[in-house]
């Protein structure tokens, strides 16, 4: 998977201002049948939100790191405890998202 440039991670933060968390994770952390959700998530909508709530026991880099070394996701945004994932269907039918192309140096 490509690596997102900075035009292509501020073209999915603007996406992301939209779209509310769709998954919340607490005092059971990130477990197997979290990965699972979040994966198939990931594979139908591209872009998801995701909110920490205090009770869970990583930091949002954290958390963004193990979710995303578990289902090849890039982290596009961390707010608060809030953070943005991006990853691209692998399904064309599931393609929704048409990313900036990147800009030569």
């Amino acid at each position: 998977m490509e690596i997102l440039d900075s035009s292509q991670r501020a073209y999915l933060r603007g996406l992301a201002n939209r779209i509310d968390a769709i998954f919340q994770i607490g005092k059971d952390g990130i477990g197997e049948n979290m990965l699972i959700q979040l994966d198939a998530a990931l594979e139908k909508r591209e872009l998801i939100k995701i909110s920490l709530l205090e009770t869970c026991e990583h930091s949002v880099k954290e958390a963004a790191q193990i979710i995303c070394d578990a289902t090849g996701a890039q982290s596009v945004q961390m707010i608060g405890r809030k953070l943005v994932l991006y990853r691209e269907a692998s399904k064309d039918e599931n393609r929704k998202i048409e990313l900036p192309k990147k800009k030569k140096k």
